[in-house]
């Protein structure tokens, strides 16, 4: 799992702050879908799926959360604060997102459209699957 923080380009001037992003530049790929999760209770926990196919950047833009990714082999949390740091999550990686701030707002891009059947649900399928790949 390396290089998992990619740095969100951010122009600031009296009025605030602007920040971007751009496929095949800042994101590592052509970004196909892009959503965004809010209204989010402090106790919920999102994800807890993984994508076969999709890679994902991840940008708290607004509050924090925390990530945990695991790729079958490694297991690692990371806090999730700034909206100038996005996390890159490759597809066959485990994902699993809780310890939401009050208010927190994320937007995901995604590398494909959604397809219910690219994602496990399951985490014990997940390691199978991982380690015979």
């Amino acid at each position: 799992m390396n290089r998992l923080i990619i740095p969100i380009p951010a122009v600031r001037d009296e009025r605030g702050a602007l920040a971007f992003a751009e496929a095949g530049r800042t994101i590592p790929f052509d970004v196909r879908r892009v959503f965004w999760i809010y209204d989010i209770p402090q106790e919920a926990q999102r994800g807890g799926h993984a994508h076969w196919t999709c890679s994902e950047v991840v940008v708290a833009v607004r509050g924090a959360f925390t990530m945990l990714l695991d790729d079958g082999c490694e297991r690692r949390e990371v806090r999730m604060d700034s909206p100038e740091k996005g996390l890159l999550v490759r597809a066959g990686v485990w994902c699993e997102l809780k310890d939401f701030d009050p208010g927190t707002v994320l937007v995901v891009m995604a590398s494909h459209p959604y397809d219910p059947e690219g994602y496990v649900h399951d985490y014990e399928e997940f390691v199978g699957e991982r380690r015979h790949a």
